[in-house]
């Protein structure tokens, strides 16, 4: 894996959030999926971790946001289990840690579907959090709207997938554990595919 990637290790990450500002709107729940690679060198998905986020102090809240993803911040179902976002980062980085050094990677490296949004709210929230150990690069991702658009010529997700015969529900999206779960396989997908296609070999 160390090979592969020039020493990072990818892992998506998906966000749900109560708006488009980073800076100003709650994050609401986020999951990551640390990709594997197997001793052929093929990569492969490793179980997801997700947290539902407590909105920070002053968080702003946009309705047209909540009713797009159907989270209720305010639920008593959902306050039971929300963390606050210091504890939701160290329930991301710790198994992340843990793998960059089991493959001997230097850092990790946001995968994400429009991964710069994914990348600006989990950079503020450790601005946010002064949090420091943060194992991603701060700025470089691998989009996968991008690699689905040159692969499939589709760049939303659930037509991504579609197109490379992943499943697809759309009544379980703009969950992040599920968004991150089909943003892996989709990942994996056209990076085995090029692959296949001699691209790319140990």
């Amino acid at each position: 894996m160390a090979n592969r990637f020039r020493g990072y290790l990818p892992v998506v990450i998906d966000v749900e959030t109560a708006g488009f500002n980073h800076q100003t709107d709650a994050l609401l729940e986020v999951a990551a999926v640390v990709i594997g690679m197997d001793e052929q060198g093929w990569l492969y998905p490793m179980e997801a971790i997700d947290c539902h986020v407590s909105p920070f102090e002053g968080a702003n809240l946009e309705n047209s946001a909540l009713e797009f993803t159907g989270i209720d911040p305010w639920s008593e179902e959902r306050k039971a289990i929300a963390v606050s976002e210091l504890e939701a980062l160290d329930t991301i980085f710790r198994p992340v840690r843990k793998s960059i050094k089991a493959y001997g990677c230097k850092r990790a490296i946001l995968v994400g579907h429009n991964a710069s949004f994914d990348l600006n709210f989990l950079n503020a929230a450790v601005t946010r959090c002064d949090h420091k150990r943060n194992p991603f690069h701060p700025f470089s991702s691998f989009d996968t709207a991008t690699l689905a658009g040159l692969a499939y010529g589709q760049t939303v997700l659930a037509k991504a997938c579609e197109a490379a015969s992943i499943e697809f529900d759309g009544r379980s999206a703009h969950s992040a554990r599920y968004d991150a779960e089909k943003t892996a396989h989709l990942f994996c997908g056209i990076v085995n595919q090029w692959r296949t296609l001699g691209g790319w070999n140990l």
